[in-house]
């Protein structure tokens, strides 16, 4: 896999990764008007791949650790890709 690809696609989950973390603070706020509906348009993008983690991992009380895990699973790929090029 060419260096490029590897760099482009790091990025990418990156950015991925953020947008999940960002997506999970915003639930913290209370949310109207532009800020609901960017709420609204990450949450559309990340919601199919966290729904992945919370139909395997029950909350724990109020606590939903399933972001947590997208997250880690998301590092674990990116420290794959990069490992092709070590």
């Amino acid at each position: 896999m060419s260096a490029q690809l590897v760099s482009v696609l790091d990025g990418i989950l990156g950015f991925y990764s953020l947008l999940i973390l960002v997506y999970v603070l915003m639930t913290w706020i209370p949310l109207r008007g532009v800020l609901w509906e960017i709420h609204q348009v990450i949450g559309s993008v990340v919601e199919p791949y966290l729904g992945l983690f919370r139909r395997i991992i029950p909350p724990l009380g109020s606590i939903d650790i399933s972001p947590i895990v997208a997250i880690l699973v998301v590092g674990l790929v990116r420290s794959f890709i990069r490992g092709l090029l070590g």
